[in-house]
């Protein structure tokens, strides 16, 4: 299969990487000027990831001319841009893989919906979501991932094409659910982080509970399946972002409660704002959520916050 992957951060030059290993073509873009592209060109590396000879790089959009698949890794809130930029090219029958997890902050859309309204109907749109860190899996770590699709044909080929015994692929069957639970444990990460910054590290079992309670709830309000909740998208993702010394949202809660500059992308920064606009239109209580965004964005005091959680009324766990 050609494949162009957009957008060459950590995670981004992991697909290229992975893809390119399992025998598929493969060109990597960056924006010139990106210092991971830069890079890349220059030494074949950004640190973490070695890419062999056989992968093309670019710095020009025209790459994804004649590819059979646009994977798309790029921060969230810059998407719809991005597929202002592809229009010129007029693609049609190609099929985008979003390696990406977030929600819209001005529209609330999932980011397969974003990607849907600006292309051809021709095209189809998939998501490829589930735990692991590149510098786990560039060292043979294995783990398992979800490929979902409202198109089954889509979703049955990715599958067949993509897996390995690096990644042990499931079929996804709730692309609501799977979207929603991927962006949602990005702010549970955060909460975890900010947790770890105070040494609460114990209360994370709570967190991870509580947490996939209401975001199952949140799932089901939009028209999900709840119990996706559980699945890969969003607690089989929890060690890698509530404890993973490699999660930049666990980081990024560490630092905020420690008043340490942080400088890379987080993106529950930007979910926990699309999320409680999500929580007002769909009349759901999402505490850990609320606290989250008071916290980041209302200048809230984190500890006393954090334990208004802890402190709430006591009701029946289930």
């Amino acid at each position: 299969m050609k494949i162009t992957v957009l957008g060459c951060g950590r995670w981004g030059s992991f697909i290229a990487w992975y893809l390119d290993g399992i025998g598929h073509e493969v060109t990597l873009y960056g924006p010139k000027g990106t210092p991971d592209i830069e890079r890349f060109f220059r030494e074949r590396t950004n640190g973490t990831i070695n890419i062999k000879d056989s992968m093309k790089l670019s710095c020009d959009l025209d790459c994804v001319i004649g590819a059979d698949a646009i994977v798309i890794s790029v921060p969230s809130q810059i998407l719809r841009s991005l597929m202002k930029e592809l229009e010129p090219y007029n693609l049609k029958n190609v099929t985008f893989i979003l390696c990406m997890k977030g929600i819209e902050i001005d529209t609330g859309k999932r980011l397969s919906e974003v990607v849907a309204e600006n292309t051809d109907k021709s095209n189809k749109v998939a998501v490829w979501i589930g735990p692991g860190h590149p510098q786990e899996f560039v060292k043979g770590h294995p783990n398992c991932m979800v490929i979902d699709s409202e198109d089954e044909e889509t979703k049955k080929k990715l599958v067949d094409s993509f897996s390995s015994d690096l990644i042990r692929f499931y079929y996804g069957s709730d692309i609501i659910g799977n979207e929603v639970g991927a962006a949602a444990k990005n702010v549970i990460g955060i909460a975890a982080g900010m947790l770890d910054g105070y040494e609460l590290g114990a209360l994370k079992g709570a967190l991870m509970s509580r947490g996939t309670h209401e975001v199952a709830r949140l799932i089901s309000a939009m028209g999900g399946n709840a119990f996706t909740a559980y699945g890969l998208c969003h607690l089989g993702d929890y060690e890698a972002t509530v404890f993973s010394r490699f999660s930049h949202n666990r980081a990024f809660g560490e630092s905020w409660v420690k008043k340490e500059k942080y400088e890379a992308l987080a993106e529950g920064y930007y979910t926990v704002k699309a999320m409680v606009k999500l929580c007002e239109k769909y009349n759901v209580e999402m505490p850990i959520t609320e606290a989250v965004y008071k916290i980041l964005y209302e200048n809230a005091d984190p500890k006393e916050s954090l334990g208004k959680l802890f402190s709430r009324s006591i009701k029946q766990e289930f």
